[in-house]
């Protein structure tokens, strides 16, 4: 049955943030490609806005990588070998794993990464920029 504690209970409450979206900054980080990013203490997620034609250039890091395709077409290359993502696929990338994407057509795309992206929150990233 859930009501009020016990009389002497302790509630632990712990701080738990709600993002949304349009209240998070769009980082434009070149003409076709724009990013949100949370930072956490263990991840970072970030939404990555790709106009057709955006390419990130193949690049590897220190952090594992889930990327969901929420809308549009994608090709992402990993570890040499293509493959086009439609929305509602998911890809997995492995640390230390090139990797590379081509907007084939306007499209976003989730990101979550482990550990946190630190090089992005320094904004050592010119890859992208």
């Amino acid at each position: 049955m859930v009501g009020r504690p016990a009389p002497g209970t302790v509630t632990l409450v712990l701080a738990m943030p709600l993002y949304h979206w349009n209240e998070i900054p769009l980082e434009q980080l070149n003409p076709s490609l724009a990013r949100q990013c949370i930072h956490t203490a263990t991840m970072t997620v970030a939404r990555i806005h790709l106009k057709k034609g955006a390419v990130v250039p193949a690049h590897a890091h220190a952090n594992e990588q889930v990327t969901l395709l929420e809308r549009g077409r994608v090709r992402f290359t990993v570890g040499g070998e293509p493959t086009v993502l439609e929305p509602g696929d998911i890809m997995h990338t492995p640390p230390e794993v090139p990797h590379g994407v081509e907007a084939l057509e306007d499209s976003l795309a989730l990101d979550l990464f482990s550990p946190p992206r630190e090089d992005w929150r320094r904004g050592d990233d010119a890859y992208l920029r």
